[in-house]
């Protein structure tokens, strides 16, 4: 089956490789406890570390299809509601991850700018602080941007986009008609968490569900989805090539 699997993912790859690459790939990672189930691992550290783990496979591939951007949901506002201890053990594996990251060869020899997004002022102190310390070390790279989502809600993002323009727009002193004159898509846009990157031509969800649960709520509107059955720490390049192929299968018209 190895060698079976083998000779089907070099064809899927020179399938890929010959169409068009997304420039920018969200993906949700879903299943990880449904995967501990399966393994009987009742540890949250150990299940989320699997996870964890899956990153530097993803990284991998990217790199190799010449993907700009990768943007990974870890952990949503509404996780942090969990029981205490499976939060503490997603937002250890994530905590580690970044630490690894900040001093990992392969992030600096492929020139990956590392950063996270969402509600951080609701994470540890210790978490905020590996935040920043792998920001900081990877600031000047620029070949792909691996943005992880942590403490992230789509809803919230907006929020946050609305309030962030009116605290803007109040301090030049201008009345409120005014800013709702001028209030567009593109100027709420300015003010969202990712406003720097493409909007996301292409969104993986693994583990089954068939839904974004208000990833990139508002920059999804004309991404190409993908839902895979596999859990993600198992999931595997033959997924993610199925994906490409897929998004390289369809006509975007963008509303055209």
């Amino acid at each position: 089956m190895r060698l079976l699997y083998s000779i089907y993912e070099r064809r899927l790859l020179r399938t890929v490789e010959r169409g068009l690459r997304p420039e920018h790939v969200g993906i949700i990672l879903d299943g990880n406890r449904r995967f501990a189930r399966e393994r009987n691992l009742a540890q949250p550290d150990a299940i989320y570390e699997q996870g964890a783990r899956k990153l530097d496979e993803v990284l991998a591939w990217c790199s190799e299809l010449g993907i700009g951007a990768v943007t990974l949901w870890v952990c949503s506002t509404d996780n942090l509601a969990r029981d205490s201890e499976e939060v503490s053990g997603i937002l250890n594996a994530v905590e580690r991850k970044l630490e690894q990251l900040a001093n990992d060869p392969q992030i600096h020899g492929r020139r990956v700018r590392v950063r996270a997004t969402g509600r951080l002022g609701l994470l540890p102190d210790s978490l905020v602080q590996a935040i920043k310390t792998v920001e900081a070390a990877t600031s000047s790279h620029n070949s792909m941007t691996l943005t992880i989502a942590v403490a992230y809600g789509g809803r919230e993002e907006i929020a946050d986009a609305l309030r962030a323009l009116l605290e803007e727009e109040a301090r030049s002193g201008a009345r409120l008609e005014e800013v709702a004159a001028r209030v567009t898509p593109d100027l709420i846009g300015r003010h969202m968490y990712l406003a720097d990157l493409p909007d996301p031509d292409l969104i993986i969800r693994s583990s089954g569900e068939i839904r974004l649960s208000g990833f990139l709520l508002w920059q999804s509107s004309y991404s190409e989805l993908y839902f895979s059955d596999v859990h993600w720490p198992a999931f595997r390049k033959i997924d993610f090539l199925r994906a490409l192929r897929s998004y390289q299968q369809r006509r975007r018209r963008f509303g055209k």
